[in-house]
């Protein structure tokens, strides 16, 4: 079966084009997830992304973390399936949707053209989700100082015998972001993130966003991510992080964020009010096409 390994600031995903049978079927998903996502044995990615024909949308994602589970939302991901789409003329709309386990997002070809290769895509990421039990966090384990407006913001919580203040924002994933007092390059990311994602205080497990606010519009991250562990970005992650940022007044909203990932830079929009959307852009790239066995 065709294939193609395809990044968003270096967090990559092997991208099987599933709009036509004929080009081939994967009978079981996970456990391909598991086998061509390693880097010594497979083809190597953070995991594997499934391009289908929409239900809902103009096309469907399905995602799977490199420890085979399913993710609900990739914002590195959704670029490159929308980069996928257009440079194989299987859409010639500069608009179009995508959905991925019942969301529908907005892409929107920043540039590119037809018969040209795209080369950056803005998303409308929807609204990010607040409410406690929707991130979700244990309702058991929450604190009054920790909430805002029933918001879980600089809640603290214990990991290895340290206190830190994380602020909880789903993004359709589940995201705790932390903000540290210095550029993140030394953070012992790969150390703390696995105690954060398995830890009792996320029931779904979650990823882990370390930031450092450099100034009102500049932000400094790396991620943990649940299933995959440290990746070069996240996308929802990076969404996440300046969602938080706004809320705790670390950066202006309504304004152009932009965020350093180990990968790359991307630029993060929210007006700071609750049910509007966070916009997302960012480059996709093709890293390479071929052929395996299944």
């Amino acid at each position: 079966m065709k294939f193609t390994k395809m990044h968003g600031c270096g967090n990559d995903y092997i991208y099987f084009d599933c709009t036509d049978s004929s080009k081939g079927v994967i009978d079981d998903e996970k456990a391909a997830a598991i086998a061509l996502s390693d880097r010594h044995f497979g083809i190597g990615g953070d995991g594997i992304i499934l391009i289908k024909k929409g239900k809902k949308a103009d096309f469907e994602m399905v995602m799977y973390n490199a420890d085979g589970s399913r993710s609900q939302m990739c914002g590195n991901g959704i670029r490159c399936v929308g980069k996928y789409v257009y440079d194989a003329s299987l859409t010639d709309k500069r608009e179009f949707t995508v959905e991925s386990m019942g969301a529908v997002k907005v892409l929107t070809v920043v540039e590119g053209k037809p018969g040209d290769k795209v080369t950056r895509l803005s998303v409308d990421m929807g609204s990010p989700i607040l409410e406690p039990a929707k991130i979700p966090v244990a309702a058991s384990a929450l604190v009054p100082e920790g909430l805002k407006n029933g918001h879980v913001i600089m809640h603290p919580l214990t990991i290895d015998g340290k206190e830190y203040k994380i602020t909880c924002v789903s993004m359709g994933n589940p995201h705790a972001v932390v903000f540290i007092d210095k550029k993140p390059s030394e953070f012992p990311v790969c150390e703390v993130g696995p105690l954060f994602e398995h830890d009792s205080f996320f029931p779904e497990r979650t990823n882990t966003e370390f930031a450092f606010v450099e100034n009102r519009r500049t932000i400094w991250m790396r991620v943990w991510e649940r299933g995959t562990g440290e990746t070069l970005a996240c996308g929802t992650g990076t969404c996440a992080t300046v969602v938080a940022a706004i809320l705790n007044g670390l950066v202006d909203a309504g304004e152009k964020i932009t965020v350093h990932l180990l990968g790359g830079d991307l630029q993060i929009e929210w007006s700071g009010k609750e049910g509007e959307s966070v916009f997302m852009t960012g480059p996709a790239e093709t890293v390479f096409t071929g052929e395996i066995k299944l």
